[in-house]
């Protein structure tokens, strides 16, 4: 099985695209994640550059923010066929609303799944707080009750929501192991879903807590046959990112993290599972 790791656009958002993906790729990533503007010009811009980088694309959605339902169904199908139409490697979707009915989120997971069937695409839905998968208990329902449903695993969110290190919720991890294609690899703790520095000792614990549950999620996808796997490193800048008071410096450095991040998990995983 292949892993393929990808760098995340947030956080750099003051670089061309061009510069972007000459510094992704010489820090030896795959490819990029990012959401896609509809400006005809940007997304040409962005298609270009990682072309001539020969990088691969995974589709980012996050902008659900209506509260109407049914304008945000609307938005939702347009963005999803959107990005689907760019025929990224997957689109990560960061789908719904924590306070949207079951009945409601599962709706936009059947647009999302017609709009994989028509366009072969792999939407995978991220568990993320304030979205429908913004906790493990509610996650797991939501996949039971919809069998097609495939997540991007970030549990640092539910480390976050529920005040723990999901040690009781053994159950929701395993159905969300089981139904996940894609990895967030931030590390979260019980009041935050992004520790300072994944490479402080003060972390250990929770650092590995998180690699527990990705060592699962690469285990049941060699399992289950998979050719490919992927993940990208995904701590973020401020207000992710811890900053000093008054001067708002950052306490760690973000591109630094991930690149780390990537070359730890390359380690881990690369040496038993040869590309």
């Amino acid at each position: 099985m292949q892993i393929k790791f990808f760098c995340p656009k947030w956080g750099s958002d003051n670089i061309t695209w061009d510069a972007f993906c000459a510094k992704v790729k010489a820090a030896g990533y795959d490819g990029v994640e990012t959401p896609v503007p509809f400006d005809a010009a940007e997304q040409q811009e962005i298609i270009t550059a990682i072309k001539d980088h020969e990088l691969l694309l995974i589709g980012q959605y996050y902008q659900s923010f209506e509260k109407d339902f049914e304008a945000h169904k609307s938005s939702f199908k347009k963005y999803m066929e959107y990005l689907a139409a760019m025929q990224p490697l997957l689109i990560d979707s960061q789908t719904g609303k924590d306070y949207f009915t079951a009945a409601q989120n599962s709706e936009l997971f059947t647009i999302a799944q017609a709009v994989t069937n028509e366009t072969g695409v792999t939407i995978a839905h991220e568990t993320h707080r304030n979205k429908a998968l913004f906790a493990a208990h509610v996650t797991k329902d939501l996949l039971i009750a919809n069998p097609e449903v495939v997540i991007t695993a970030d549990f640092s969110h539910w480390c976050n929501v529920s005040e723990s290190l999901l040690e009781q919720q053994q159950e929701s991890l395993d159905v969300a192991t089981s139904r996940t294609v894609h990895i967030h690899a931030r590390v979260g703790h019980a009041e935050s879903a992004q520790v300072s520095d994944p490479r402080a000792p003060e972390w250990s614990a929770e650092v590995e807590a998180h690699l527990t549950w990705w060592d699962a999620i690469i285990d049941c996808r060699l399992k289950s046959g998979a050719q490919l796997s992927t993940i990208t490193p995904e701590f973020g800048p401020a207000p992710y990112m811890p900053a000093l008071p008054y001067t708002k410096m950052p306490v760690a450095n973000q591109w630094d993290i991930n690149v780390y991040m990537m070359g730890m998990l390359r380690a881990r995983y690369n040496l038993n599972h040869e590309e």
